[in-house]
């Protein structure tokens, strides 16, 4: 199994910035895509960013130009700086993962995992 833990949620007032983690734990054998998706009350939950292997991203059009994604494959880690924060980013902040992990039988198979999620809470 993989776990992720998320941290560095908490309250900011508008125009401010935060910076949030994701640490993957337990028996991985590789990391594929790593991503950020939010839930606000009453709403979906949403993508934030995403970034591949190699390094590649993608953000919401909502947040382009203010989040950067970025990660440490060594530390199976992956980060959301948050600059120019608005009140309507203001959300519960999932870290997701898909890979492939070792089964107990020494064989890598795939997996896909969700952190329990970090609030932010945005100020006006």
């Amino acid at each position: 199994q993989v776990q992720l833990v998320e941290s560095g949620g908490g309250l900011v007032q508008a125009g401010g910035s935060l910076r949030l983690s994701c640490a993957a734990s337990g028996n991985i054998f590789s990391i594929n895509a790593m991503g950020w998706y939010r839930q606000a009350p009453g709403k979906q939950r949403e993508l934030v960013a995403h970034i591949t292997s190699s390094g590649s991203t993608n953000y919401a059009d909502s947040v382009k130009g203010r989040f950067t994604i970025s990660r440490d494959n060594a530390k199976n880690t992956v980060y959301l700086q948050m600059n120019s924060l608005k009140p309507e980013d203001t959300a519960v902040y999932y870290c997701n993962a898909d890979g492939s992990s070792w089964s107990q039988y020494r064989i890598p198979v795939d997996f896909a995992s969700w952190g329990p999620g970090t609030q932010v809470t945005v100020s006006s």
